[in-house]
């Protein structure tokens, strides 16, 4: 087993109530467990730009919309409405933790320097070819036109004195103030559809997370344009499939073959929330997931088409004492996002995007000021027996899949958070953008549950690695009845697990 980051906090060890961020200009979403036992969710998605037409990307030869450059960069930034609406909920719950101290790290880091992590070398070596040449990314992310070795230090000074700015005159200032005409110059000089009044509509907003009541608990996830929908559908179709035990043919077979039921509700359900086609709760009613259960073939694997994904994303999750629990999930999409990278500001865009149709009839199809889909979800869970589980992972595709794994080990097979975290994984379709549609497996898992799968019809890929990056990058946090905390960390990821 691998070292794997955790924590246990005994009951008060966190005085004041805390927020946690991470720095980014992308997307975001998270689910919120209040004290008081309320659960909402918090979007922060940004709509595509007013010049972000079909006509665009027609007259400039695309039938698909770029996944890299400027017309790639076509939705408003986020995350930062996100981290706003985050401190008014924060202040709201007697927040303590002022904007200066949230951001002085990453102001500090961004100056100073950091040398980057394992996957950053390695995404920019493999992803070298089609970035080199997109406005602003040599500058920010290679070294002398070269990807980084280990010991290269960076520093962000046009985004170190960006979120100082911001950390002095409110995150506001991004939309509506400085940074936001700035970011609307460089957009306009680079060629991004994104004007300074897509930037000056930009709100976060709380919604009604969608839930389904399972027999160890009721579980929330995030609304369209999220695929918070599938990941619930995978988790209750499982439970109607009555396993009972973990790392078994039954185990693995009933995931993948939930999974495939739910993606196919999702491709023709989830998108933008003002138009998607009939009401969502309808999918999680027990009438519905009974008989889509009676789809699932005990022995047999279903035919599965190939979906589409890739994916630059970061999972946190927080919790204290008084039982504020905070499942949180931001996304650049792809890696390094649109490559994009604003020289006034040091921003660097998203291609959340290029998941957008330039098919007229498509259920996403792009029109300027529509939400794009996402397969960002982050998850909570509030247990019968007290207990509230804010889990989550990067991975495309793969994050409604990575999901259901450590949920049905930890909760309904009982093993401790870290072995369900640390056991091993697979995956149904593609992510990290590998065009595949066959189901992948790390090599730990047991040769008779393998040749089972292979017996059953799966297309089995073993993967070399024991601990694979395409499995995901997953995390969890548990705030138990007591008051004590429990956190862990995927040991596939370059992230940790901490007390305050």
């Amino acid at each position: 087993m691998r070292k794997i980051a955790r924590l246990e906090l005994v009951e008060r060890v966190l005085p004041q109530r805390q927020n946690a961020f991470c720095v980014g200009n992308e997307v975001s979403f998270a689910g919120l467990h209040e004290p008081a036992g309320g659960v909402r969710a918090l979007m922060a998605a940004g709509r595509a730009g007013a010049k972000a037409t079909q006509e665009l990307y027609r007259e400039n030869g695309y039938t698909l919309v770029p996944t890299r450059g400027p017309l790639a960069a076509l939705t408003v930034p986020g995350a930062v409405s996100g981290w706003a609406l985050a401190c008014e909920i924060s202040r709201s719950l007697e927040g303590r933790m002022p904007l200066d101290v949230l951001l002085d790290r990453a102001i500090r880091q961004a100056r100073e320097g950091y040398t980057p992590s394992r996957s950053q070398i390695q995404l920019t070596t493999d992803k070298l070819a089609e970035l080199k040449d997109v406005p602003g990314f040599a500058a920010a992310f290679l070294a002398d036109g070269k990807p980084p070795q280990n010991m290269t230090v960076f520093k962000q000074t046009a985004l170190a004195a960006t979120l100082e700015h911001l950390a002095h005159v409110g995150l506001d200032d991004f939309y509506r103030g400085d940074v936001g005409r700035e970011i609307a110059v460089d957009l306009v000089k680079i060629g991004s559809p994104v004007i300074r009044q897509d930037l000056e509509k930009q709100r976060a907003s709380i919604a009604e997370p969608l839930k389904v009541n399972l027999q160890s608990g009721m579980l929330y996830n995030t609304p369209p344009p999220t695929q918070g929908l599938a990941s619930l559908i995978i988790l209750a179709l499982f439970e109607r499939l009555r396993v009972t035990n973990a790392e078994t043919f039954d185990h693995v077979h009933g995931l993948v073959e939930a999974t495939k039921r739910a993606f196919a509700i999702r491709a023709r359900t989830i998108t933008d929330p003002a138009s998607v086609p009939g009401q969502l709760d309808n999918y999680l009613a027990p009438r519905f997931l009974d008989s889509e259960m009676l789809n699932i073939n005990n022995a047999k694997a279903a035919q599965w088409p190939a979906p589409k994904a890739k994916g630059d994303t970061v999972w946190l999750g927080a919790a204290d004492a008084s039982g504020l629990v905070v499942s949180y999930i931001q996304s650049l999409y792809w890696e390094f996002g649109s490559g994009c990278v604003l020289p006034s500001t040091g921003v660097l865009m998203q291609n959340r995007g290029s998941s957008f149709s330039l098919k007229p009839t498509s259920l996403n199809s792009l029109a300027p000021g529509r939400l794009p889909f996402h397969t960002l979800n982050p998850a909570l869970a509030v247990l019968n027996d007290g207990r509230v589980m804010a889990y989550g992972t990067m991975g495309g595709e793969g994050q409604p899949q990575t999901q259901a794994t450590l949920f049905t080990r930890h909760v309904l097979f009982g093993q401790p958070l870290e072995e369900a975290i640390d056991r091993p994984r697979w995956l149904l379709g593609r992510t990290w953008g590998a065009p595949r549609t066959n189901v992948r497996v790390e090599p730990r898992l047991s040769d008779q549950v393998i040749s089972r799968l292979v017996a059953a019809g799966h297309d089995i890929e073993v993967l070399p690695e024991p601990y694979a990056d395409a499995m995901g990058h997953a995390g969890a946090v548990v705030h138990h009845p007591d008051g004590t905390l429990e956190g862990v960390h995927d040991p596939r990821a370059d992230g940790g697990a901490v007390g305050i």
